[in-house]
C-alpha cells in the first residue's frame, strides 16, 4: 500500500474536520505542528511522527488530479496530502483512515481509492524498539551527513511542496537528495529536472536487479551514507540490465528551451514570452501556474510578477501547465542579473502517434518572441518520448535539434560577419527592421546528425 494518501474534497477541511481525521489512531496518539502550522503530525505517545499532513491547497486548474493521480475530479478541489512514516507498519493505514474521514465528512474522494477507510487504527508496533529518526523533516526517511533519502512508492512522483522543501533543505546543508522508488514509478518533468544534476539521484529499487539510477541506468549501492555507482574493472559505472530502451510507440515530445532578457523596469510583466509560446503551439495561454505540483493557481502574469518581485534578488522558479486536451508543461526560472531580468524556460508538449507537432509554427513564434519579448536564444528539439510528459526509469532517446534562433541583440553582440555566415546553410532573418533575429533551421527532428550541425554552429558563434 502506498505511504502517501490524498483527500480530494469540494470543501476546505476546517480545524474541526482535521481533528476528527486525526482521531484515526484513537485518543492515545498525539498531535504536533511544524513549519508555523503548515504541517500537522499525528504522533506516537513518545512523540515519534507517524503521519504528516500538509496544509490543504485549493487546486483550481482543470486536469491536475487526472495528470498527477489518474483520478479525475470535476471542478476546483481541496487537496490534502498525508504522508505516512515508512518505519511504522500502522502508519500507512492511519493515513488512509485520516483521508477517509475527511472525504466522508466533506463528500470527497480518496487517492488511492483502496486506501480509504474510517476505521480506528490502533498502534500495536512497539515504537520504542525502533531507531529514533535522525530528522523530524516529514519528507525525509533517512538522513546522513551527505544525503537526504526520500522513499516513495506512488506511481508518479511530482514536485510537491514537501519534496521541493526537502530539496531546498538538502541543498542548503550541502546534501544530496535521493528519491527511492520501485521500477513501476515515473517522474514528472519538474521532478526529473530537479534530480538530473548530481549528486541528486533517482534510485530505482528493482526486486531482480537491485538498485540503479533511473535516469542514467548506473548500478548503485549504499556506501558511506549515500547511493553511489558500482564500477567495473576499468572504472566505468556498470549499467543495470533493467535499464532497457523505451519502446517506440509513436509518441513524441516537442521541446523548447527559451531564454529572454528584459530591463529591470517597474512596469515589467513576467511570463509573457511563455504565454506567447503556449498561444502559438496550443492555441491557448497556460491554464495555471504554481511553485510546486499540483499546479493550483489560474494563470496570471501579474501574480507571477508580484511573487518574483517579492523574492528578488533571489531567483523564482515556477511551473506552468496547459489545458487537459494537449499535454503541455513548462518550468521557468526568473533571475536578476547585471544585464536585467532573465527568464529561462523549458517547455514540453506531448503528441501521440498520428499527431503532428507544429514545427511550422516555430519560425513565426521566434519572430514574435524577438520583436516583443526580449528573446536571447531559442532551441527547438523533437524527441521520442511519452505523450503524457512523464519520465519512466528506462533509457530514453535524446532530443534531436530542429532549429536554433538568436535574438537580434544577441546576433548584434556576436556580429553580422559571424552570425550570418554559419558553417552550414544560411539563417533566416526574422523581422522587418534593420536589426533582425537569426533563425537557423537544423532539420525535422528525425536525423541525429542535426546534433553535429548544432554543435558546429554553437562553436562558430561562441568564437565571437
Amino acid at each position: 500500500m502506498t505511504k502517501d494518501v490524498i483527500a480530494l474534497t469540494p470543501k476546505m477541511p476546517d480545524l474541526r474536520t482535521l481533528l476528527a481525521g486525526l482521531y484515526a489512531g484513537g485518543p492515545d496518539l498525539g498531535v504536533n505542528t511544524l513549519a508555523d502550522g503548515a504541517v500537522i503530525q499525528l504522533c506516537a505517545p513518545d512523540g515519534r511522527p507517524l503521519v504528516s499532513v500538509e496544509a490543504p491547497i485549493l487546486v483550481q486548474v482543470p486536469g491536475e488530479t487526472a495528470r498527477l493521480l489518474d483520478h479525475p475530479v470535476d471542478g476546483p478541489v481541496w487537496w490534502t496530502e498525508a504522508r505516512a512514516s515508512t518505519a511504522v507498519a500502522e502508519a500507512g493505514r492511519l493515513a488512509g483512515s485520516f483521508a477517509g474521514r475527511l472525504a466522508t465528512v466533506l463528500g470527497g474522494t480518496v487517492w488511492p481509492p483502496e486506501a480509504a477507510t474510517t476505521d480506528v487504527v490502533p498502534l500495536t508496533t512497539d515504537v520504542s524498539a525502533l531507531p529514533v529518526p535522525a530528522t523530524d523533516a516529514p519528507a525525509v526517511d533517512v538522513l546522513t551527513a551527505t544525503t537526504a533519502v526520500v522513499i516513495q512508492d506512488r506511481p508518479l512522483v511530482a514536485m510537491a511542496s514537501w519534496l521541493a522543501d526537502a530539496l531546498r533543505t538538502a541543498t542548503t546543508a550541502d546534501r544530496a537528495l535521493q528519491i527511492v522508488t520501485p521500477p513501476t514509478t515515473r517522474l514528472t518533468l519538474p521532478t526529473r529536472t530537479a534530480l538530473q544534476g548530481l549528486p541528486n539521484r533517482w534510485v530505482v529499487q528493482d526486486p531482480e536487479h537491485g538498485y540503479y539510477d533511473g535516469l542514467s541506468g548506473a548500478v548503485l549501492h549504499w556506501k558511506n551514507g549515500s547511493f553511489t555507482p558500482v564500477h567495473d574493472e576499468q572504472g566505468t559505472p556498470r549499467v543495470a540490465a533493467a535499464f532497457t530502451p523505451t519502446p517506440d510507440t509513436g509518441d513524441r515530445q516537442l521541446l523548447l528551451t527559451l531564454r529572454t532578457r528584459h530591463l529591470a523596469d517597474k512596469d515589467l510583466v513576467l511570463g509573457r514570452a511563455l504565454e506567447t509560446a503556449f498561444q502559438h503551439l496550443t492555441g491557448a495561454p497556460p491554464a495555471g501556474w504554481s511553485t510546486a505540483e499540483p499546479v493550483n493557481l489560474p494563470w496570471s502574469n501579474r501574480e507571477l510578477t508580484d511573487l518574483a518581485r517579492s523574492r528578488a534578488p533571489h531567483p523564482t522558479w515556477f511551473i506552468a501547465v496547459g489545458s487537459p486536451n494537449r499535454p503541455a508543461l513548462a518550468t521557468a526560472r526568473v533571475l536578476r542579473t547585471p544585464a536585467g531580468v532573465e527568464e529561462n524556460v523549458t517547455l514540453a508538449l506531448g503528441y501521440a502517434k498520428g499527431e503532428a507537432p507544429p514545427l511550422a509554427a516555430i519560425e513565426e513564434l521566434a519572430a514574435e518572441l524577438d520583436a516583443q519579448h526580449g528573446l536571447v536564444t531559442l532551441l527547438t528539439a523533437l524527441r521520442t518520448a511519452r505523450r503524457d510528459l512523464t519520465v519512466p526509469p528506462r533509457l530514453e532517446h535524446p532530443p534531436i535539434p530542429v532549429a536554433f534562433t538568436l535574438g537580434h541583440d544577441e546576433a548584434e553582440r556576436i556580429g553580422p560577419a559571424r552570425a550570418e555566415h554559419p558553417p552550414q546553410g544560411t539563417p533566416v532573418q526574422l523581422g522587418l527592421t534593420a536589426q533582425t533575429a537569426l533563425h537557423y533551421p537544423l532539420g525535422d527532428g528525425t536525423d541525429p546528425q542535426a546534433w553535429t550541425t548544432f554543435q558546429h554552429l554553437t562553436r562558430h558563434l561562441n568564437q565571437a
